[in-house]
C-alpha cells in the first residue's frame, strides 16, 4: 500500500530522496534540487514541481495533472517507466535519457533540447513550443498528435512513427534512420537531409530544399507547396505525388510519378542520372 502525502509544501534538498510507494496529492517540492531523486513506485497528482531536477533516477512514476514550473530546470532525466497525463510543463531541457516512457495531453512551453535519448515510448496529443533540437537521439518512439513549433527537430533519431502531426521546424529529421511520418503537414527548410529509409504517407510538405542527400527515400501519396523547390538533389527516392511539385535537382536514383509536374522538372531530369525516372499523369 502506497503511503500518502497531500497538501504540503516541500523544499530544501532532496526533501523525498529515495522515496518508494508514496501516493502524492496536491503537494508542492518548492526551492531546492533533487525533490525525488533515486525514487520507485510513485504516483503524483495534482503536485506542483518548482524546484531543479525533481525527478532523476527515477523508475515506475506517474504523474496527473500536475505543473512543472520554469524554475524547475531539466526535471525529468535518467528515469524508466514514467508516465504522464494532463500535465504542463514550463520547464526547460525537461526530459533526457528515458526508458518507457507514456505522454498523453501534454503542453510544452519550453520544448528546447528536450526528449534527448529517450527510447521507446508511446506519445499521444503533445504540443512543444520553442522546440529546438527536441528528440535529438530519440529512439523506438510512437507519437500521435503532435503539435510542435521548434528548429532542427528529430536530428540523429531512429525508428519514429509518427500519425497526425503539424510540425513547423527547420532542419528536421536531419541524419535520421528509419522513421516514418502519416497524414501530417510539415512546415521544413532543409528537411529530411541525410536521412536514411525516411518514409512519408500522404503528407503535405512546404519549404525550401527539402529531402536532399537521402538514402532510400520513400514517399507515398504525399503534396508540395509552391515553395518547396530545389527537392531531392542526391537523393534515391521513389515517390507519388498528388499535384506537382516546383523543381527538383540531380536526384541520384529512383522515380517520381505525378499528377501535374512542370516542364521545368522535365528540363532538370535531363541533367540527373539515367537512373531517375519521372511519370506525370
Amino acid at each position: 500500500m502506497k503511503k500518502s502525502i497531500n497538501n504540503i509544501i516541500l523544499s530544501g534538498e532532496r526533501p523525498l530522496y529515495a522515496s518508494r510507494d508514496l501516493f502524492l496529492e496536491r503537494v508542492t517540492i518548492g526551492e531546492g534540487e533533487s525533490g525525488l531523486k533515486e525514487s520507485r513506485h510513485i504516483v503524483a497528482v495534482e503536485c506542483d514541481f518548482q524546484g531543479k531536477y525533481v525527478i532523476w533516477e527515477c523508475e515506475d512514476v506517474e504523474c496527473r495533472h500536475c505543473h512543472f514550473a520554469d524554475s524547475d530546470r531539466a526535471p525529468l532525466w535518467y528515469n524508466r517507466n514514467i508516465r504522464l497525463s494532463d500535465c504542463l510543463i514550463d520547464a526547460p531541457k525537461a526530459f533526457r535519457e528515458v526508458d518507457a516512457l507514456t505522454l498523453e495531453r501534454i503542453t510544452m512551453t519550453d520544448g528546447e533540447e528536450t526528449f534527448w535519448y529517450c527510447r521507446s515510448g508511446q506519445i499521444s496529443d503533445l504540443k512543444i513550443e520553442q522546440g529546438t533540437y527536441a528528440f535529438m537521439h530519440a529512439k523506438d518512439l510512437r507519437i500521435s498528435h503532435l503539435r510542435l513549433i521548434g528548429k532542427y527537430t528529430f536530428q540523429y533519431a531512429r525508428n519514429i512513427e509518427i500519425h497526425n502531426a503539424v510540425m513547423d521546424t527547420k532542419d528536421a529529421f536531419w541524419n535520421s534512420v528509419d522513421c516514418v511520418i502519416y497524414d501530417s503537414e510539415i512546415k521544413s527548410e532543409y528537411l529530411g537531409w541525410y536521412a536514411e529509409n525516411l518514409r512519408l504517407v500522404r503528407c503535405h510538405l512546404s519549404g525550401t530544399q527539402p529531402l536532399c542527400y537521402c538514402k532510400n527515400l520513400v514517399l507515398e501519396d504525399c503534396s508540395f507547396d509552391s515553395d518547396a523547390d530545389r527537392a531531392f538533389e542526391k537523393s534515391s527516392v521513389q515517390a507519388t505525388i498528388r499535384g506537382g511539385i516546383t523543381s527538383i535537382v540531380k536526384p541520384l536514383s529512383g522515380y517520381i510519378r505525378c499528377d501535374a509536374c512542370s516542364e521545368i522538372i522535365q528540363d532538370e531530369i535531363q541533367s540527373s542520372s539515367g537512373a531517375f525516372k519521372i511519370e506525370i499523369g
